[in-house]
């Protein structure tokens, strides 16, 4: 069987089966909605449901690869000229993917191999170390770890930013794990949406830490560098705390964030003079005057890079554009992301600390919904030169090498189908 007919024909079972559990969302009535379907690669926008049973009906007859709905509402939101839609506000959206930032266990898992001489890896790379050529294709993987780090990146956007720097409460905020590698949130405020595009990127800018000046916080070079001081509120107060909370690592832990490419940065002269006056610096940050920041071989530029490296731990690392774009389609919770065949799920803030994707012990918020109780094991082909290993619901599968015939799992099976790295036999 074709393996996109045998998606959809999974799909459409599961909308059925589940169809009074896709949730609705606030004033559906005025919202935009897309779909991507198995038999078109282009997306079907600009529909409109006026009731959620209408919704539901839809996902059983076209069952989708992916479901979107706009943060946007409109007064005509099926109308495909976007001037006619009648614009009426946006949900600020945040969307935290790793796809779009850097984390140590992609060296583990995510692939790549070089189209003209056919070397593969594993990691993340800019050309081919072995012909030079940037014909690369990339398979990024999913993980415990990665996933775990975008949760805590959610975290810390909602527990260091939106409740106290905004005066959010949680229940302005609907938080949903994409189903693939990441976590979506909306805040529903009116007071937010009437926000412009400009005023979100100040918002965006603030939540990240980009274009930050730390002149403005208070560093400066005058016969000595001046710090920045903890006590002051905002930035300069996240800065120092985090900065505090490194030089309170293991020295072999600084260090490696410290010579870290992807952090730090800094030459092992640096390093070292760092951690040989880390406890006087430690002193001196956490005085209430003013500080001077006196440190052999630190200049202005040097802390500088230091500070930028802590403001990157910090900051949220959040997909901009989808924050900034005023009519930007999200995923629809309760559906199915069509690259893992996991579901869109819906979460309170309360779960989220315990929330484990890829082995989910609360049933009712477990997005791997295909998941077989009778234990159904389905072979399937390996069509891509290489697989990772996937680790889902506590048991490791794979690696995989093209070619190879597997029996695996039902809902294992379905992960990669969705995937593309794999065909049924």
């Amino acid at each position: 069987m074709n393996n996109e007919i045998f998606l959809k024909n999974l799909f459409q079972a599961y909308y059925q089966e589940s169809n009074k559990d896709i949730p609705s969302v606030s004033m559906l009535d005025r919202r935009e909605f897309g779909f991507l379907l198995w038999d078109n690669q282009f997306m079907q926008r600009h529909l409109g449901f006026a009731q959620l049973d209408d919704l539901r009906q839809f996902l059983i007859k076209k069952s989708p690869k992916h479901a979107y709905s706009s943060g946007s509402l409109y007064s005509r939101p099926d109308d495909n000229d976007m001037e006619n839609k009648g614009y009426q506000g946006c949900d600020f959206v945040i969307d935290i993917d790793v796809d779009h930032f850097y984390t140590e266990c992609k060296n583990d898992h995510d692939l790549w191999y070089c189209k003209e001489c056919g070397t593969n890896g594993k990691g993340i790379i800019e050309k081919c170390p072995k012909c030079e050529k940037l014909k690369i294709t990339r398979i990024a993987w999913i993980c415990d770890k990665c996933l775990d780090i975008a949760k805590k990146e959610i975290i810390k956007l909602i527990d260091n930013f939106l409740i106290p720097d905004f005066a959010l409460n949680v229940e302005q905020m609907n938080i949903a794990f994409s189903g693939h590698r990441g976590y979506h949130l909306k805040i529903v405020d009116p007071r937010i949406r009437t926000l412009t595009s400009d005023q979100r990127r100040e918002i965006v800018d603030y939540l990240t830490g980009h274009n930050i000046s730390f002149e403005i916080l208070g560093l400066h070079e005058k016969t000595s560098i001046f710090g920045l001081l903890k006590d002051n509120k905002g930035w300069s107060n996240k800065i120092m705390a985090k900065l505090e909370e490194i030089l309170r690592m293991d020295p072999l832990e600084i260090e490696h964030f410290l010579r870290d490419p992807h952090w730090g940065n800094l030459t092992a002269l640096r390093v070292n003079s760092l951690l040989n006056y880390r406890e006087d610096f430690l002193e001196i940050i956490n005085g209430k005057k003013r500080s001077i920041w006196s440190i052999e071989g630190f200049g202005l530029p040097t802390w500088k890079k230091l500070l930028k490296a802590v403001v990157k731990k910090v900051g949220a690392e959040i997909d901009e554009p989808v924050s900034i774009d005023i009519h930007r389609l999200i995923r629809y919770p309760g559906t199915l992301h069509g690259k893992t065949g996991f579901k869109v799920q819906e979460l309170e803030y309360n779960q989220l600390d315990e929330f484990n994707p890829l082995d989910e012990s609360n049933e009712l918020i477990d997005p791997i919904v295909f998941k077989s109780k009778k234990q159904i094991t389905q072979k399937l082909e390996i069509t891509d030169v290489k697989v990772p290993a996937t680790k889902i619901k506590g048991i490791t599968y794979g690696e995989y090498d093209c070619g190879e015939i597997i029996e695996v799992p039902h809902h294992v099976a379905v992960f990669l189908l969705c995937k593309g790295v794999a065909k049924i036999v």
